[in-house]
């Protein structure tokens, strides 16, 4: 990976010490947008190194760093998490770490950790929090007795697909319109459970010739090559959803979504613009 991170590699060479591994999570800036970018921390990781300087430019990286797992060529894993932690803020005091070296803000205050939750998740790309018990190790390869929490808002989506039939659909196949008019998938729903389906299928009707995703292709899940066998349905029913902050530009749900009721009383023109971000609702 480091011939795709070069800023990343010149900034650890000149600030990182000796023997040290650090767990966390790389961020892409996205400098023309003003936000965080998966779409470009993807776009870095497959650049090819003549190509990886310029858009180091356009998309500067960031390691946010969660804990410390070796230092001085000392092994640490078996700390408890709160003596790791310390070591961890005295690391970036003492050497005066700084961008792109990002120390993940941490609290034993609930009340702070619910401020964090309900504001800092308005910033695209902040999902939520992680709650980790002062006591633990670290295990790698198991969250162990960590929990994500996750803020979900609830706003509103068409349903243009579904997989299953239409009179037990499984998963629904979510759009919203463009500045153009035109339909675009925005994501999917988890399965739905039985009363669920059954409703909808109630209200579903096969789509009519000219559908706007006629040949389109859905991803089985993120990044996947397996395909969805989906049926198309007429685009004219409105879903209620409670969905994660993992959006990508335009509003595109990188986790399924949840089903929690047909919004009957709206129409599709009441559903907000694709690119309108997903926190929008209608009334």
């Amino acid at each position: 990976m480091q011939g795709a991170f070069p800023d990343l590699v010149a900034a650890a060479e000149a600030r990182l010490p000796a023997g040290l591994v650090l767990d966390g999570e790389l961020l892409a800036w996205d400098v023309e947008a003003g936000a965080l970018s998966f779409e470009g921390l993807q776009r870095r990781s497959a650049a090819r190194t003549r190509s990886a300087s310029a858009l180091a430019a356009k998309l500067p990286a960031f390691f946010l760093t969660f804990d410390v797992l070796q230092q001085g060529g000392r092994e640490l894993l078996d700390l408890p998490y709160v003596e790791r932690r310390a070591r961890l803020e005295a690391l970036f005091a003492d050497h005066a770490l700084t961008a792109p070296w990002t120390l993940c803000p941490m609290t034993t205050d609930p009340a702070q950790a619910r401020e964090w939750l309900d504001s800092w998740t308005d910033v695209s790309g902040v999902e939520g929090i992680v709650v980790k018990p002062l006591t633990s190790r670290y295990m790698p390869g198991h969250r162990g007795a960590w929990i994500k929490v996750r803020r979900r808002d609830t706003t509103e989506a068409i349903i243009g697909a579904t997989t299953g039939t239409l009179t037990r659909p499984q998963l629904l196949i979510l759009g919203r319109h463009d500045q153009d008019g035109r339909l675009r998938a925005v994501g999917r729903t988890v399965p739905l459970r039985t009363e669920a389906a059954r409703l909808v299928a109630e209200h579903l009707t096969a789509a009519d010739t000219g559908h706007p995703w006629e040949g389109v292709t859905f991803a089985a899940t993120w990044g996947s090559r397996d395909v969805l066998d989906v049926r198309l349905v007429r685009p004219d029913l409105v879903a209620e959803i409670s969905a994660d902050r993992a959006v990508d530009r335009g509003g595109v749900w990188r986790h399924p979504v949840r089903f929690k009721r047909l919004r009957l009383d709206v129409t599709v023109d009441d559903v907000p613009r694709f690119g309108e971000g997903p926190a929008a609702a209608a009334g």
